[in-house]
C-alpha cells in the first residue's frame, strides 16, 4: 500500500513540473502535433497518388477472366440429314459442362492527347498542392507565434503586477510606521490600503488571463490543455526591422504560396481543356487475347477437350455525335479556367490590401513601442522621485499611488507594445510570404 502511495505521489508531481519552452521548441512541437497539417498532408498525398493512377494508363491493361456453365440435360447433339442416308449423322455429341479462360491486355495506341493532358494536368495540380501545404505550414506556425507571444505577454504583465504588490507593501509598512508616530493621517493610510486591495483584483485578473493564454498556447502547440507550461524569450527575438512598402509588395506578389497554387491550377486547367476536347478525335487502341476453353468455339466441330487459341486487333473507336457531350465538356474546363483567372485577381486585390493595412499596423505598433519605452523611463523616475519624497514626508500618499500607478502601467503598456511589436512585424513577413522566424 506504501509503494502504490509513493508511485501515485511521484507520478503525480512529475506531471505537475513545469515545461519551459522557447519560440523554437514551441513551433517544433506545435507543426508536428498540427491535425490541420496532417489533413492537408493526406490532401497532398491524395493529389500525389492522382499521377499515379493516370500514368497507369498509358500502360496496357491485363485482365483474367473465368467462366463455367451447366448446360441442362436436355440438349440434343449436333447431327445433319443427308438425302441418301436413311438416319441422320451425327457430328457431335451434347457438351453439358462448358468452361473458358481468356487472359487479354489493351494498349492506348493513340487517345486524343486526352492521357498526356491529363499526366499534365495531374502534375501541376500537385505543385499547387505543395504550394498549399506551405501555405497551411505559414498559417499553423503563425497560431502558434501569436499563443506564444499572449502567453508571454499575460506572464509578464501578471509579473509587474506582482512587483507593484510586493512594493505597496512594502510602502504600506512604512506608511503604517508614520501612522502610528501622527506623521500620516488615517485617509492616507486607508488611501493605500484601499490600493492594495485593487492591485490584488488586478493580480486575480492577470493570474487568470494568464492561465487562459496557457491554455490557449498548450492548444496550439497540441498539448494537453492543463499541461503546466511556461514560455522563455530571448531578448535577441525582439529587435526591431524596418520595411520598405514598395518592395514588400513586389516581394509578396512573387512570394506569396497563394497564388503560386492558383497559377498551377490555371495552368491544369488549360490542360484539362486540352483532355475536353480529345473527344473530339478517334482513340486507337492494340488489344490481344489468350483463350483456353472446352470446348473452344474456333474448334469445329466442338469437342470436349481443353483447346487454346489467341488473337491480336486494333480498334478505333469516334464519337462521330454524342448530342453535345463533348462540346459541354471543354465548355465547362473554359468556365473552370475563367473562374480561377477572376480568383487570381481577387486574391492579388486581398493580398495588395492585407499587405498595406498589416505596413500601417506594424509602422503604429513600431512608434507605440518607442513611446511605451519612453514612458516607463520617465514613469521609473517619477516613482524613484515620488518614494524619496514620501519617505521623508515631502509627498503624500495620493501621490505615492499615483506614481505606483502610472509605473505599473507604463509596465504593463511596455509588455503589451513588444508583443504587439512582434505580431505586427510576423504578420506582415506572413502577407510577405515570408516563413515565420523562430
Amino acid at each position: 500500500m506504501k509503494k502504490l502511495i509513493l508511485i501515485i505521489f511521484i507520478a503525480v508531481t512529475l506531471n505537475a513540473q513545469e515545461r519551459s519552452l522557447n519560440l523554437e521548441e514551441s513551433l517544433r512541437i506545435g507543426m508536428t502535433n498540427s491535425k490541420e497539417l496532417k489533413i492537408s498532408r493526406s490532401k497532398l498525398n491524395y493529389t500525389d497518388s492522382k499521377i499515379t493512377e493516370i500514368r497507369s494508363q498509358f500502360l496496357p491493361q491485363f485482365k483474367l477472366t473465368g467462366n463455367y456453365t451447366r448446360l441442362s440435360d436436355n440438349i440434343p447433339p449436333f447431327e445433319v440429314s443427308m438425302p441418301f442416308a436413311p438416319l441422320p449423322i451425327r457430328i457431335s455429341d451434347p457438351i453439358i459442362n462448358i468452361y473458358s479462360v481468356r487472359f487479354g491486355f489493351s494498349q492506348p495506341i493513340f487517345t486524343g492527347f486526352r492521357l498526356s493532358s491529363l499526366k499534365n494536368s495531374a502534375d501541376l495540380n500537385l505543385r499547387a498542392s505543395e504550394y498549399d501545404y506551405s501555405k497551411d505550414e505559414i498559417e499553423k506556425a503563425f497560431n502558434v507565434f501569436t499563443a506564444f507571444w499572449n502567453f508571454y505577454k499575460t506572464g509578464e504583465i501578471k509579473k509587474a503586477i506582482k512587483q507593484n504588490l510586493d512594493q505597496m507593501e512594502k510602502h504600506l509598512r512604512d506608511t503604517k510606521v508614520f501612522y502610528d508616530n501622527g506623521l500620516v493621517s488615517t485617509n492616507d493610510l486607508l488611501k493605500l490600503e484601499v490600493q492594495r486591495s485593487n492591485t490584488k483584483l488586478m493580480l486575480l485578473e492577470a493570474e487568470n488571463n494568464f492561465n487562459l493564454a496557457r491554455i490557449m498556447f498548450n492548444k496550439a502547440v497540441g498539448l494537453e490543455l492543463t499541461a503546466n507550461t511556461s514560455v522563455t524569450v530571448d531578448e535577441k527575438i525582439l529587435e526591431e526591422s524596418d520595411f520598405e512598402l514598395a518592395e514588400i509588395s513586389a516581394e509578396a506578389f512573387a512570394s506569396r504560396n497563394e497564388l503560386k497554387s492558383l497559377s498551377k491550377r490555371i495552368e491544369a486547367s488549360e490542360k484539362g481543356i486540352s483532355a475536353a476536347k480529345s473527344y473530339w478525335l478517334p482513340s486507337v487502341y492494340l488489344n490481344g487475347n489468350y483463350y483456353y476453353s472446352n470446348p473452344n468455339p474456333r474448334f469445329q466441330p466442338a469437342r470436349n477437350k481443353f483447346d487454346s487459341n489467341w488473337d491480336l486487333s486494333v480498334s478505333l473507336n469516334w464519337d462521330v455525335w454524342n448530342w453535345g457531350f463533348t462540346s459541354s465538356q471543354v465548355l465547362q474546363a473554359e468556365e473552370t479556367k475563367i473562374q480561377l483567372e477572376i480568383t487570381l485577381e481577387q486574391i492579388k486585390e486581398s493580398i495588395q490590401a492585407e499587405v498595406y493595412s498589416n505596413y500601417l499596423t506594424f509602422l503604429k505598433s513600431s512608434e507605440k513601442l518607442n513611446l511605451s519605452r519612453l514612458m516607463l523611463t520617465q514613469a521609473k523616475e517619477n516613482y524613484r522621485v515620488t518614494v524619496e519624497k514620501y519617505n521623508v514626508q515631502l509627498a503624500t500618499s495620493t501621490e505615492l499611488i499615483d506614481a505606483e500607478t502610472l509605473k505599473l502601467q507604463a509596465e504593463t503598456n511596455l509588455k503589451t507594445s513588444e508583443v504587439d511589436y512582434q505580431i505586427a512585424k510576423v504578420s506582415l513577413e506572413k502577407s510577405i510570404g515570408r516563413p515565420i522566424p523562430k
